[in-house]
């Protein structure tokens, strides 16, 4: 294998995170701020780059952190490395509520491309890129704009997404989704988007402008919760500026919070 072949364990149910095992001198790669608690003996390093090509010079580096900042990504990535001489644990914890999706590259075909700002950590050697979306209409309407992370490899990658995951195995139909609910596909997909019905569908149907659409043959991961969706609500509920309240439940609601001393 090229990757470090790293055991893992996933924790809890609506705030997940993942427990990585590392044997003596393994390695496991994560965005910055995603660790969560880690063993002694267990050295972390924040690195530029995803450390998958040893020999990688300085120009290489700065084109791979060119990438990571087209992406919104932090430049640095830090590398947890088992300096000791038994197992060792880092565990990874989710930004939001949600689940951590695991992913055998090894099995997807070496793989898999994602929306952005949902990458966790993966086994060193895992290779982190951009892949541009080639259709004008899935660049500008897609949720995510031109840019999705490209992950390759043939070792472990966690994924995290908002709420319940679905796995779908696409076997040449076509699947129609809203955009912030897409999380990763297979390169095997064919990705495009399309308008939600006619202009009156589109402005008052509740379900966006346009639609994702999927088809092909190969794996789909889908959330049923993005993260925009969840800071809307937050945001459309928060006390206005002055005292106001208008939130869920206005009567009741400010009968409840008078009781409560609120």
């Amino acid at each position: 294998m090229r990757c470090h072949e790293v055991d893992y364990t996933i924790v809890g149910d609506d705030m997940q995170m993942v427990q990585v095992e590392l044997d003596p001198s393994e390695t496991v790669i994560a965005e910055a701020g995603a660790m969560n608690y880690m063993e002694e003996d267990i050295q972390f390093e924040a690195r530029m780059g995803d450390g998958s090509q040893a020999d990688q010079g300085l120009m290489s580096k700065l084109f791979s952190v060119g990438k990571r900042v087209l992406t919104g990504e932090s430049i640095f990535m830090t590398h947890f490395t088992n300096q000791g001489r038994v197992k060792r644990h880092v565990a990874f914890a989710a930004p939001y509520p949600g689940k951590i999706i695991p992913m055998d590259l090894g099995k997807l075909g070496g793989e898999v491309l994602c929306q952005k700002d949902y990458f966790l950590c993966a086994a060193h050697g895992t290779s982190l890129g951009i892949a541009f979306q080639r259709r004008l209409g899935a660049g500008f309407f897609g949720g995510e704009g031109f840019i999705l992370q490209r992950l390759q490899g043939d070792g472990m990658v966690f994924v995290h997404a908002g709420g319940t995951i679905i796995e779908r195995h696409l076997q040449g139909e076509t699947l129609r989704v809203d955009t912030g609910c897409l999380v990763a596909f297979e390169p095997s997909i064919d990705y495009n988007i399309e308008r939600a019905g006619n202009l009156k569908s589109m402005f008052f149907g509740g379900e966006g402008m346009f639609l994702a659409t999927l088809s092909g043959h190969g794996k789909v991961w889908l959330q049923s919760l993005p993260f925009s969706r969840l800071a809307d609500r937050i945001i459309a509920h928060a006390p206005r500026a002055g005292g106001s309240d208008k939130g869920e439940g206005s009567v009741l609601g400010g009968i409840g919070r008078m009781l409560d001393g609120r």
